[in-house]
C-alpha cells in the first residue's frame, strides 16, 4: 500500500487515539538515524509467492501452531510464546513494547526484527535497536523516511499481514488473533476494531 492510499486511514488512527503526528515523525526519523542497514530484501524474501502465517498473542496461541504454514511472522510478544515453545519466526514485527533478551537471541539465530517507530516508543528505540546483531527492517505509520518502510497497518499483528501483502504473499494464515475479545481496556479494544477494518482491506477477515 502506497502512503497515498494508507494516509486517510492514519489520519482518522491519529483522530481515533489522539495520536501527534509530529511524534510519529519524530520516532521515524530517530529510527532511521539508529539503523545502519536496511535487510527489507530478507523479509520480501519471505513473503513473494509464499505462505506467511501471522502470530498474534491471544492466549490460544500455543493451541494453535498446528495450524502455521510456510513463513512464520510474529507480532511482537508472540516471538516469545514461539520460542520457548521450540519455534524460532522469521520475523518478528514490534514497536518494541513486549521486547526481551530472546529477540536479541533470535535476530541472532536470523530472525528479521521488523522494528516499528511511533511517537511514545522513543526510548525503547533508543535502548533496543543498538543491541540487534542481526538482520532489521524499521517501518514507520507516518510519512516513510529511508530507509524506513511504510507497508500500512497499525498494530503489531496487522502491520506483519499488511508488509506480507505488500512483498507478494500467496496467502496470509492467521494464528492466535482474538479481534473479538471483550475483556480489554479501551485502548486494546481500539486497537482490535482498527485491527479488524484495516485487514479487510487487504482482502482478509479475521
Amino acid at each position: 500500500m502506497e502512503f497515498e492510499e494508507w494516509e486517510p486511514y492514519y489520519q482518522e488512527i491519529l483522530e481515533y487515539f489522539g495520536i501527534i503526528r509530529e511524534d510519529d515523525e519524530r520516532a521515524a526519523r530517530i529510527l532511521a538515524s539508529l539503523i545502519a542497514k536496511d535487510d527489507c530484501s530478507l523479509l520480501s524474501s519471505l513473503c513473494r509467492g509464499r505462505i506467511v502465517t501471522v502470530c498474534g498473542n491471544a492466549p490460544t496461541l500455543p493451541d494453535e501452531t498446528d495450524h502455521m504454514e510456510g513463513s512464520i511472522f510474529a507480532a511482537d510478544a508472540a516471538a516469545g510464546v514461539l520460542y520457548e515453545s521450540g519455534i524460532r519466526p522469521d520475523a518478528v514485527f514490534t514497536d518494541l513494547d513486549g521486547a526481551a533478551e530472546s529477540f536479541l537471541e533470535m535476530n541472532r539465530e536470523g530472525t528479521i526484527m521488523v522494528i516499528h517507530a511511533h511517537g511514545d516508543n522513543i526510548p525503547l528505540l533508543q535502548y533496543w535497536v543498538p543491541l540487534f546483531p542481526g538482520p532489521v527492517v524499521g517501518t514507520t505509520q507516518s510519512q516513510p523516511v529511508l530507509p524506513l518502510h511504510n507497508f500500512g497497518g497499525f498494530s503489531d499483528g496487522d502491520r506483519a499481514a499488511f508488509a506480507a501483502d505488500a512483498l507478494g504473499a500467496e496467502r496470509i494464515v492467521f494464528v492466535g488473533f482474538e479481534l473479538d475479545d471483550m475483556n480489554v481496556g479501551p485502548m486494546k479494544r481500539g486497537k482490535l476494531m482498527w485491527a479488524r477494518r484495516l485487514l479487510r482491506l487487504i482482502g482478509y477477515e479475521c
